[in-house]
């Protein structure tokens, strides 16, 4: 047997390494790198070199997709002063240099659309991430009043959101689609709507927040009408041949993780998927949590809770199972072969990894090597990979 073929017999086969296709899309791999915010954008919401390097680094890191953080559709939806925008045709052209570099590197570029709602107008993390104050006025980054179903907000002490009329989601259902128009002009392959976390779309999902009287609460089709009408929306703006992704929270409360039985449920999420998935939605984005503080990670992290390793998986499974609709995992997949065996139960079509990446953005390539699919450090960029083949043919004592 050559070396070559050798060497091709010795590595592994996983469905973490293996292509997967939706629609006119096929991602070379399972692995999404999951938006994550940097509250670094340019005052005008246009992304920066800052935003090129920590995307381009993961395309070098072996994950098959590499999708950005939320982009605001409005500019009354940001989160902070720092977040990107896609609310204007000036902001494609930045983002267009990032999609270039990730598709030369052979690289599923996504997209996130994003508004926050009632949890727009606030400070940057390490800044307190509290309701805007005379502080930041007074360098130019002056509150306004956030927007949401009702007037229910998420924080006592935050800013207290206005409910939006009628004309109003109207022109945001609008903005979605222009959001989308413009994801395509940058060139991305992917859209995922966020429509978690207590942000604006999960604020008319669910019955905690929404308490509307008209055609935007009420029951749960009344609930459910906004997204379905974004995801109609964003179709109309979006190629038939690319996918659409929304991201969800699977249930509201997390007071302890096992604990369905309050606000939005997994069954409505089975429910909503399926009629997402009638309006042109591919895939299901299976998160949870965050409709108030108290069901936050950022609260979990006061009380000195733990999460358990892929405690979302099970949301991602039964959605899966019990709809038809493929599903991305999310949430304390820490390694390859967590990732691996969450594939082989069936559990998930794609895998998103989010604060490992930023701890390791080799984690794709290190988990191939977990794996046996790379043995001879053949999926690194050929500009590292001989180097540390060499090392690794010479050994290290000690």
């Amino acid at each position: 047997m050559s070396t070559a073929t050798a060497s091709d017999a010795n590595k592994a086969s996983t469905l973490l390494f293996s292509p997967f296709r939706l629609r006119d899309v096929t991602f070379p791999n399972r692995i999404v790198i999951a938006p994550m915010q940097m509250y670094k954008a340019a005052p005008d919401g246009r992304a920066t070199d800052w935003h090129f390097q920590h995307l381009a680094k993961y395309a070098i890191g072996g994950a098959g997709t590499v999708m950005t953080e939320g982009l605001i559709i409005d500019p009354i939806g940001r989160n902070t002063y720092g977040d990107l925008g896609l609310w204007d045709d000036a902001q494609v052209a930045p983002l267009r240099r990032i999609v270039d570099f990730l598709h030369g590197e052979g690289v599923v570029a996504a997209a996130q659309l994003h508004h926050a709602g009632p949890k727009s107008s606030r400070q940057r993390p390490w800044e307190g991430l509290n309701s805007l104050t005379e502080v930041e006025a007074a360098r130019g980054e002056v509150p306004w009043t956030p927007v949401s179903s009702t007037t229910t907000g998420s924080v006592s002490h935050w800013r207290a959101p206005r409910a939006l009329t009628v004309e109003e989601i109207a022109a945001l259902v609008e903005a979605y689609g222009q959001g989308a128009r413009r994801a395509n002009e940058a060139g991305f392959d992917v859209i995922d709507v966020h429509a978690a976390h207590g942000y604006l779309i999960h604020s008319f999902l669910s019955p905690v927040a929404n308490k509307r009287d008209d055609a935007y609460g009420g029951d749960l089709a009344g609930r459910m009408r906004f997204a379905l009408e974004i995801a109609e929306s964003i179709r109309r703006h979006w190629p038939q041949g690319k996918p659409l992704f929304f991201r969800i929270s699977c249930v509201d409360w997390r007071k302890d993780l096992d604990d369905r039985s309050d606000g939005w449920t997994i069954e409505d999420s089975c429910v909503l998927a399926r009629e997402l998935s009638a309006r042109g939605v591919d895939l299901i984005d299976c998160s949870s949590g965050g409709i108030r503080a108290e069901n936050s990670m950022m609260d979990y992290a006061k009380q000195r809770r733990k999460l358990q390793r892929g405690h979302q998986v099970p949301y991602a499974e039964q959605i899966r199972r019990d709809t038809g609709v493929p599903t991305m995992a999310v949430g304390v997949i820490l390694d390859g072969p967590q990732a691996e065996a969450i594939l082989q139960k069936g559990q998930a079509d794609l895998i998103a990894i989010g604060r490992e990446a930023l701890t390791d953005p080799h984690w794709a390539l290190h988990a191939a090597q977990a794996l046996g699919t790379d043995p001879d450090w053949e999926k690194w960029p050929p500009s590292y990979g001989w180097w540390l083949q060499l090392r690794e043919r010479i050994g290290v004592e000690g």
